[in-house]
């Protein structure tokens, strides 16, 4: 008797542990501490049932359900590469910014030349509900949806254009990816497109031209700087000659206004006499060496008109020893 009852109550107490640890396993599996910036949808008997923000949450076991949703992740090497992707069931949604980083893809333009490119997207959550319930696998929706964006983009580009409009084509990709992805509940921040890359025949016919582009440059302001430095000596040598024949012609000036004012004064010293002829004898006297002077300096030639020399020199002699001239 007394074994049969030890026997009852090992079996009761084996039952409530049992019971105890069961029940305390179903409420923890039944708690979820939620972090910052992050959400958990449950789902009642298959329908969504409420949303679990940051805090602590009990939910009822076996009859409310954590959504667990398929996502694609990327995997980055020590270098900061990336490596590889898989996909894995998540229960937790971030809400926080997040970057996607677009593989290599090949891309034809508008003038039929492929170019490899890759980009970065960056992305926010802003409805958990609609991107678990609008779109399976949200991050690899956005890959090929980019993916078709930028392949329509490019292709209405030619090459030229492409290269030189990275921050235009940027904001066309996420202008169209943010309408697009509106509905699944996110919000399409930047896109940036990391390389552009033509290929090796192009690169190399392209460098060419940026050199024979770089030469005829060259080339044209070596000419566009002589032809300054010739218009402005042209420019110089005009002024030198205005000026040196505003100097002439000041000097001709001052010279005959002299010589006027010399006849004047003959003439008013001596009005019987001619003053233009003492003038035309003075300048004769001042000549007169050059003249009797031949190459060798030996030869001595008397002017043809020496009896008016004559007549001059005497018309001076009297000038001076008559006292007419006030000096």
């Amino acid at each position: 008797m007394i074994e049969a009852l030890s026997n009852t109550m090992i079996f009761f107490i084996i039952f409530f542990i049992v019971l105890f640890v069961f029940l305390v396993a179903v409420l923890v599996n039944a708690t979820y501490l939620v972090r910052q910036a992050e959400v958990i949808i449950v789902e009642r008997f298959g329908s969504y049932y409420r949303t679990l923000g940051s805090g602590i949450h009990i939910i009822v076991p076996f009859v409310d359900q954590p959504r667990k949703v398929l996502w694609t992740f990327m995997r980055e090497d020590s270098k900061g590469k990336l490596s590889y992707r898989f996909t894995d069931y998540v229960e937790r949604i971030d809400l926080r910014e997040a970057v996607f980083d677009f593989p290599k893809q090949s891309v034809i333009t508008k003038d039929n030349v492929t170019i490899d490119l890759n980009a970065l997207l960056y992305y926010q959550i802003t409805d958990p509900i609609a991107s678990i319930y609008e779109v399976a696998n949200l991050p690899q929706a956005i890959e090929k949806l980019a993916q078709t964006t930028m392949r329509n983009i490019i292709g209405s580009m030619d090459l030229d254009q492409t290269l030189a409009s990275r921050d235009s084509i940027n904001e066309k990709i996420r202008v169209v990816l943010d309408e697009a992805t509106d509905k699944w509940g996110i919000k399409v921040n930047r896109v940036e497109l990391q390389e552009l890359t033509p290929p090796l025949d192009i690169r190399e016919a392209m460098e060419k031209q940026m050199r024979a582009e770089r030469d005829r440059r060259a080339v044209i302001l070596e000419a566009e700087g002589k032809k300054a430095a010739r218009i402005l000596e042209a420019e110089g040598y005009y002024q030198w000659q205005i000026t040196q024949a505003k100097g002439e012609a000041e000097a001709r000036l001052l010279i005959a206004q002299a010589e006027s004012e010399a006849i004047q004064k003959i003439q008013r010293a001596v009005p019987e006499q001619n003053a233009l002829a003492y003038l035309i004898a003075q300048n004769y006297l001042k000549v007169l060496p050059e003249i009797m002077r031949d190459k060798t300096g030996k030869v001595i030639l008397m002017p043809y008109e020496s009896s008016a020399l004559m007549g001059s020199l005497g018309t001076i002699k009297e000038l001076f020893t008559g006292g007419h001239i006030n000096k």
